[in-house]
Parts: structure tokens; C-alpha cells; sequence
């Protein structure tokens, strides 16, 4: 497998008692005991994609913005008091479901939503204020240079470490840990979630060597997703392999994603096609849309799907809270153990 940190050097026990069915409960109950020894390991220096960030002592106030910080700050036991808004997936003023249940699970004050109806493309610093952060989490965002030197005026800021939205999970779960000095915390969600990755691969065989790729329908065109790209590379730890073809036509320049004409879709070789939608009405065209019978796995019915905004989003990529969400990854690996065997 692909996790960054070494897992061997994890205690047994720490494995267990943090597994993947249960790590946000059992970080609660830790969060004391955690922040006593976090405490001890500051001043901590984070390095990302705009340079250095000193943190000088173990945060209180901690917001996060972009995808998965949040989740991971859980997992170790820490609970943000404000969190980017998910409006795409649960609409404006809602919580994602997982995020809900693990502050309601804690006893812990849901936090402060910061609006972000433009995936990122601004950045509300006035509600950032409000909050009153002492860290701020961004490790999987899009902030730009200018976003960040805004934000760090506010409080210390921990970016990307290369380039935007493409942070692997497993990298977003430890560059959240480290900064909040729980790093051996953060090693035990890795290898719970590992444990639970390589279950399933071990369950599913038939993945191994089977070759994917993973698109979006547009007008004209469909999105191809590059292996940087979170949601496919999680797959691959389940044994699956990115097809060839997805490289070979890759126009991204070291993006997660890429734009495909019509008119090239046959050259989309692959065993299996997975087809992310805003809906089951989206997916079941997809299925019979012409234009898209010229990929060959489309025409010939391999198609493993993933439909409404929640649901992608818990795959799109998971979190340290996601991957045992049951309409997510569960259903997806069900869904494409059904393709393959066909």
C-alpha cells in the first residue's frame, strides 16, 4: 500500500482500538490524555507548497477549509470550532452526516459553517475573523498564494504540501495530525483505515489487476480523473489498477482531472468505467447515452456507479470519517465487485 508513514512501528492495541468502524468515538474519548501529550511537542514547523509554518504551541481554536481536515482533525481527537461549508453536497447550513454524528456522538458544540459557495474560488476571511482561530487547516484546498498570505495575517496556516486538490487522503490525514501535534494519533487512523482497505482487497480477488477509470459526463466532452486524483487512487489500494489509456491521454499537466472530447472516448481503454452523478436520473443516461457507447467498457455494460452529491462526496475523496460510511466506499466496492465478475 501506498500510506505515507510507517505503520509497522504502530502498537498492536493502538491498531485495534482505533479500527476503521470505530476511530472518531475512540479519539473522543482520548481527547484529554491527547492533548496533554500534543502540548508537549511544540513549537511544530509544517512545510507546504508556500513555505514554512510555525506553530508554536498546541492549537485550541482550530478552522479548517477545502475537503478532509476536518475529518482527520476528528479522528485524532480534535474538534474544530469552524469548518468550511459543504454546500454542494448537503446544501447550505447543513453538516456532512458524518461530521454531525461524530460532534453529536462527543457531546461536542457543532461548529461554526463558513460559507463557501464557490468551491474555494473566494474566501469569506471576515467569518475566519469571527471564528477566532488560533490554526488554520488546508492541506486539501485550492487557497492560492494570495488566499494564504490573507489567511495567515488571521492565524498560522497550513496549506498543501504541493499542489492544490490533490493532497492524497492518507497525506491530508497526517499533514492534519502532525500540525496539531498528534502524529502517533494520526498513525493509528492510517493503519485502522489500511486494515480495513486490505480486508477488502483480500475479500475482492478478482480486483487485483483489473484496470479503471474513473469519469464525469460533461457537454461534449466527459472529465477523466488522473491518478492524482484522490477518489481513484484509493481504488487502486483495493488491487485495482489505473488503465494505461488514462495517462497516455492525460491533457491536465499534473491535474486531478482532465477534459476528454467525444471524439476521443473510444481510445478510453479500461476493464471497468467508474461514473460519478448528481443523480440516479444522471447515472441511468449515462448508461444509454450514445456519444458515450464509443468507450468500450461503457458498450459493454462494465460500469460501476456513484450518484447524488452526498454519496460522491464520501468517495470524492473519503476521509478519515467516511470510509466506512455505509452508502459510500462499501457500496462502491459491491457495486464494481458486481462489474468485474461479470
Amino acid at each position: 500500500m501506498r500510506l505515507r508513514r510507517s505503520l509497522i512501528t504502530v502498537a498492536g492495541a493502538a491498531v485495534t482500538a482505533l479500527a476503521l468502524s470505530a476511530c472518531s468515538g475512540t479519539a473522543a474519548e482520548s481527547t484529554e490524555e491527547g492533548a496533554a501529550t500534543a502540548a508537549e511537542g511544540f513549537p511544530i514547523t509544517m512545510t507546504h507548497a508556500f513555505g514554512d509554518t510555525v506553530i508554536e504551541e498546541a492549537p485550541e481554536r482550530v478552522a479548517t477549509w477545502g475537503w478532509g481536515s476536518t475529518e482527520a482533525a476528528i479522528a485524532v481527537g480534535v474538534y474544530p470550532v469552524a469548518i468550511a461549508e459543504q454546500a454542494w453536497t448537503v446544501g447550505e447550513g447543513n453538516y456532512l452526516p458524518w461530521v454531525e454524528a461524530a460532534y453529536e456522538e462527543a457531546g461536542e458544540e457543532l461548529p461554526a459553517l463558513i460559507p463557501d459557495p464557490e468551491g474555494g474560488a473566494t474566501i469569506p476571511y471576515e467569518e475566519f475573523i469571527e471564528a477566532e482561530p488560533d490554526l488554520i487547516l488546508a492541506p486539501y484546498s485550492g487557497i492560492t498564494q494570495e488566499q494564504y498570505d490573507t489567511l495567515s495575517e488571521i492565524a498560522p496556516v497550513v496549506a498543501y504540501p504541493e499542489a492544490p486538490w490533490t493532497t492524497p487522503w492518507d497525506q491530508t490525514i497526517e499533514v492534519t495530525a502532525e500540525s496539531l501535534g498528534r502524529a502517533d494519533e494520526g498513525d493509528a487512523v492510517l493503519a485502522g483505515i489500511a486494515d480495513g482497505l486490505a480486508d477488502q482487497a483480500a475479500e475482492h480477488p478478482e480486483f487485483a489487476g483489473t484496470t479503471f477509470a474513473g469519469v464525469w459526463d460533461g457537454d461534449g466532452f466527459v472529465y477523466v480523473y488522473t491518478a492524482a486524483d484522490s477518489r481513484i487512487e484509493v481504488l487502486t489500494e483495493l488491487g485495482l489498477e489505473v488503465a494505461p489509456s488514462v495517462s497516455e491521454l492525460d491533457t491536465s499537466d499534473g491535474g486531478f482531472f482532465y477534459e476528454l472530447s467525444y471524439e476521443q472516448l473510444d481510445q478510453l481503454e479500461a476493464d471497468v468505467i467508474v461514473s460519478y452523478h448528481n443523480t440516479k436520473e444522471e447515472a441511468d443516461a449515462f448508461l444509454v447515452k450514445p456519444e458515450l457507447q464509443a468507450i468500450p467498457a461503457v458498450a459493454a455494460g462494465k460500469v460501476a456507479q456513484v450518484y447524488d452529491p452526498v454519496t460522491v462526496s464520501s468517495v470524492s475523496p473519503p476521509t478519515a470519517l467516511s470510509f466506512d460510511w455505509a452508502g459510500g466506499l462499501p457500496a462502491l466496492v459491491e457495486a464494481l465487485a458486481g462489474v468485474v465478475e461479470q
